[in-house]
């Protein structure tokens, strides 16, 4: 994977492709989670949609530069 994407002039970070997927992929489970009641359990629901987050961006980026 480049360090940089050049996008029209404007070098970007390699690792947003990533963080897009990464995003995409927190915002569906973020939904079936929801729809299922398991933030009702948790103390903090913002903390735990965080720690999701950092959870699914780690593991791409761990199965790319392994």
């Amino acid at each position: 994977m480049p360090r940089e994407i050049d996008f029209f002039g404007v070098l970007l970070p390699g690792v947003l492709p990533l963080f897009l997927v990464s995003l995409l992929l927190q915002v569906a489970l973020d939904s079936v989670l929801s729809h299922i009641g398991a933030y009702r359990q948790s103390w903090h629901p913002a903390l735990v949609r965080l720690c999701l987050f950092v959870c699914i961006f780690g593991a791409l980026l761990v199965t790319l530069y392994k």
